[in-house]
């Protein structure tokens, strides 16, 4: 099974987490931020040794590695000092946490998008503002839901490293034995209801569609589109707005699946439903890109479309991932690890980065490349994650305390789904608790 991937598992908040935002919370304000640019006196010739944390496993490590060297052999003065970080990609929380409250933390760091405003709020991170805004640095050719997610209190913390969406992916055989049309960009939620109710059969253990229930940001973040093409928005301000009518018919639709309709496979772990879409038992999965890459290892025939819609509305989610920068009061180390940054997500060095290891890429001008042909030959449909990330018109908050309001609307969800509540009263229930954790 391939591992190069850091969001091909997709929990995203454990216990250990939850632990990690206590410290967090503790180092917040532990340096102040006077305004002073981190890398105000660089010398480009100092030398320097950084400390890169990837976030990576496997293939993709030793991808960072040549790269990180090919880097040092341009720039004989700066030294990378490169690794996974932790564990996992879910475990660079807790390590960072712990860095930061023992002084002991990296110059670079992977980190999933939405610890952006926990980890803005830390005050260990570079104010990246200024230097996007050079036009050298071609800002906007990143995704606009990209560049949010990497903007914490109004600052810029850190580089998009990912961009994916979430999409409709659906296996083509199960389609066809049930004389079926394939899902189509014009799809909305009843046509899907529809067809995972057709496509369920209880006497094989197939389900129509799937969802997860553990209660981590992967149950969470299904929601948002929904909401979103209902005309919901997630905070007001620092105020919970999920728990409205828009969001409210958001969780009815998938409800109406998982328990009137039982074409839901409820997975518990997050970890079930992408290996049974892989093995012919789920018939249409809403995920991301990243799953292509188990996909083609089952050689499966399968198709994308882009998510059902709300009259017409067809939003959908990025759940962009970050390079951020930290601060360590030496601007020679700031300055090299931006250097090092911009070289990494230029178009020309990130076609050897994230679609060598089957990402999308960071960058639009990126689509005229030799390499983006060979990735779109590679895992089909990959042009259409590519093309849907127009729809990823809106961002998940970068606020600290989107992970704790984010622990809570997964377990309301999970609760609605498995028939242990109602929409509304769950959906206010997490807007209760979440409230505490949002304020200023």
């Amino acid at each position: 099974m391939t591992t190069t991937h850091p969001r091909g598992r997709p929990a995203r908040l454990l216990a250990a987490t939850s632990a990690a935002l206590l410290l967090l919370a503790a180092c917040t304000g532990g340096s102040d931020d006077d305004g002073k640019d981190a890398a105000a006196g660089y010398d480009p010739a100092a030398a320097v040794e950084l400390t890169w944390w990837t976030g990576q496993t496997s293939e993709a490590e030793q991808v960072a590695e040549r790269l990180a060297a090919e880097y040092h052999a341009a720039h004989p003065n700066v030294t990378i000092k490169t690794s996974p970080g932790a564990p996992t990609t879910d475990d660079l929380l807790t390590k960072l946490s712990a860095g930061f409250a023992g002084g002991s933390y990296p110059d670079i760091s992977y980190a999933y998008g939405n610890w952006a405003g926990d980890l803005g709020a830390s005050g260990r991170t570079q104010d990246l503002t200024s230097y996007v805004a050079d036009p050298a640095f071609a800002w906007t050719e990143m995704p606009a839901a990209a560049r949010a997610v990497a903007t914490a209190d109004g600052k810029v913390i850190g580089i998009p490293a990912l961009v994916d969406n979430l999409a409709l992916i659906y296996n083509k055989k199960l389609f066809d034995a049930a004389g079926q049309p394939y899902p189509t960009d014009d799809w909305s939620w009843e046509d899907f209801r529809a067809a995972a109710k057709r496509l369920t059969d209880a006497s094989t253990n197939t389900y129509g569609t799937a969802y997860s229930v553990s209660g981590g940001e992967d149950t969470t973040w299904h929601l948002w589109p929904l909401l979103w093409q209902h005309g919901g928005k997630i905070l007001d301000g620092t105020t919970p707005a999920f728990n409205s009518e828009a969001g409210v018919k958001a969780l009815e639709t998938l409800r109406a699946m998982a328990v009137d309709d039982r074409s839901m496979y409820l997975d518990q772990t997050d970890q079930k439903y992408g290996p049974l879409f892989n093995s012919g038992h789920v018939a249409m999965m809403l995920s991301g890109p990243w799953s292509l890459l188990d996909i083609k290892d089952a050689k499966l025939d399968y198709g994308v479309a882009v998510l059902p819609g709300v009259d017409g509305d067809h939003q959908t989610v990025s759940g962009p991932d970050l390079w951020v920068l930290f601060d360590h009061d030496d601007a020679n180390r700031a300055g090299a690890s931006r250097a090092f940054i911009k070289w990494l997500t230029s178009a020309e060095v990130d076609a050897k980065w994230n679609l060598a290891v089957g990402n999308l890429p960071l960058r639009s001008v990126e689509q005229g490349t030799p390499e983006f042909a060979a990735y779109v030959r590679e895992y089909p449909g990959g042009q259409k994650f590519f093309d849907n990330l127009a729809n990823a018109k809106q961002a998940r908050p970068t606020v600290p305390g989107y992970e704790v309001m984010s622990r809570n609307v997964g377990d309301a969800i999970a609760a609605v789904l498995q028939g242990a509540a109602a929409p509304k009263e769950a959906l206010d229930e997490a807007a209760r608790k979440s409230a505490g954790a949002l304020e200023d």
